[in-house]
């Protein structure tokens, strides 16, 4: 397992780990985001998104579940906040995106055990002051 840690103190240098992260990515993969209310995921997301080519259409998901974005490769920015059984990921589709382009999951904790082995991590805490974040990212590969 590869293991990296960035330190954000703004939205600007949240974005910037994102793009950082979208250059390592091939079209396929899926990003579950870990982390409470107001730590970031959405402003993550929006830098990936950017760093990818797209510009300024990043929403939060909370309403429609999932978003779709179109740069280098499509994006499917999830929010999973809502679902919490197997019946909830196949009535909206969820399978049906694997490997289609990259998914990008907020709340992921909210269905861990459906995640791909081989899925990307995101873990993001608090730091020491309130603007804060750390991003543990962990990939297996």
């Amino acid at each position: 397992m590869n293991r990296v840690v960035y330190q954000s103190n703004s939205y600007e240098e949240t974005l910037t780990i994102g793009e950082a992260i979208a250059e390592t990515l091939n079209g396929t993969e899926v990003i579950a985001l870990f982390g409470g209310l107001g730590m970031g995921k959405t402003a993550f997301t929006t830098g990936l998104v950017k760093g990818l080519g797209a510009e300024n259409c990043v929403s939060s998901p909370t309403f429609a579940l999932v978003n779709e974005y179109h740069a280098k490769f499509t994006v499917y920015h999830f929010d999973m906040y809502r679902i919490s059984t197997w019946d909830d990921l196949y009535s909206i589709g969820f399978f049906d995106y694997l490997d289609n382009g990259i998914l990008v999951i907020e709340w992921s904790e909210n269905i861990e055990n459906a995640l791909p082995e081989n899925c990307i991590k995101i873990t993001i805490t608090k730091g020491d002051n309130e603007n804060q974040r750390i991003f543990t990212v962990e990939r297996c590969d």
